[in-house]
């Protein structure tokens, strides 16, 4: 393990461990105006979603490496309004062109091609392209430092939300497959967060924990963290009587008998069993077949 303190180290190393680590991190692409009414668009990664009630999204703005202050947060503090879109893969090309410093008051809409959305009660329009977008007045500007690299945190209150009709399904649920939302991780890399790399994980609940796992299974090679977690979401270990059945129902008659003639180690061909049945969600029969051992 590798301890670094961050007053040992410039700001711009540290400010790379932290980005390659701390991911992946959702894109705010923020529109705000400035007193001449000129439009700025420009994305951020040091963003999320801090409330819902009242709706409340905070991104930071960091002082760039000569010095000032970016665009965005001169504009909010001229006026207090931000639209902030979110940003699907079919956009990110364009995104990352809008990131680019162009200089004040060139209107970043025009230079990535995207489309400017109206908005109802807020100055800056949304992107137009982007899957939602929020309306949103700036509650509220934290200044954490003043050298390069301190962020400026900006806590907006959402006033209206806008999402586009074909990213619900049938049912009027939002579909992440279809949101196809991208990730910031550290250096030129980003994530896309569709197809494999989607997967649901159920609701947590109270149950034994982990710590009230027998030890010779908590202890397993072949089980992993995520394998122990589930067995510790089930809410109690089966009786002696229910593992006594699982065992005369035959289930596992093939497995015994793979350890019996197969020169293999019960427990192992118990716990390698069990890890499917674990894959398949099936964590009380996982739990009836590794207590056979």
């Amino acid at each position: 393990m590798k301890t670094i303190d961050p007053a040992n180290v410039p700001a711009p190393d540290f400010y790379k461990l932290l980005t390659a680590t701390i991911g992946p991190r959702p894109i705010a692409f923020a529109s705000t105006v400035d007193a001449a009414s000129r439009v700025n668009l420009s994305p951020f990664s040091f963003f999320n979603v801090f409330g819902s009630n009242p709706p409340t999204l905070i991104l930071s703005t960091a002082v760039t490496r000569q010095g000032n202050q970016k665009h965005t947060l001169q504009n909010v503090r001229e006026v207090a309004e931000i639209t902030i879109s979110v940003v699907s893969y079919s956009m990110v090309e364009q995104m990352s062109l809008a990131s680019a410093e162009f200089d004040k008051g060139v209107n970043e809409f025009v230079k990535a091609g995207f489309t400017e959305r109206p908005s109802e009660a807020v100055r800056p329009p949304g992107v137009a392209e982007a899957p939602a977008s929020f309306e949103c007045v700036v509650k509220q500007i934290i200044e954490t430092g003043t050298e390069p690299g301190a962020g400026n945190l900006l806590i907006c209150e959402v006033v209206r939300g806008h999402f586009r009709d074909d990213i619900f399904d049938s049912k009027g649920v939002i579909d992440p497959h279809r949101v196809d939302l991208i990730g910031r991780l550290g250096g030129d890399w980003y994530c896309r967060a569709s197809g494999d790399a989607l997967f649901s994980l159920a609701r947590p609940q109270v149950g034994i924990g982990v710590d009230q796992i027998p030890d010779a299974i908590r202890t397993s090679n072949i089980l992993t963290g995520n394998d122990l977690g589930k067995l510790g979401s089930f809410n109690a270990l089966p009786s002696d009587e229910a593992v006594q059945h699982y065992r005369q129902s035959g289930v596992l008659n093939d497995t015994f008998a793979e350890a019996r003639h197969g020169c293999q180690y019960l427990p192992d061909l118990l716990h390698v069993r069990a890890k499917q049945l674990l894959a398949e969600n099936k964590v009380e029969e996982a739990w009836l077949t590794l207590l056979q051992a």
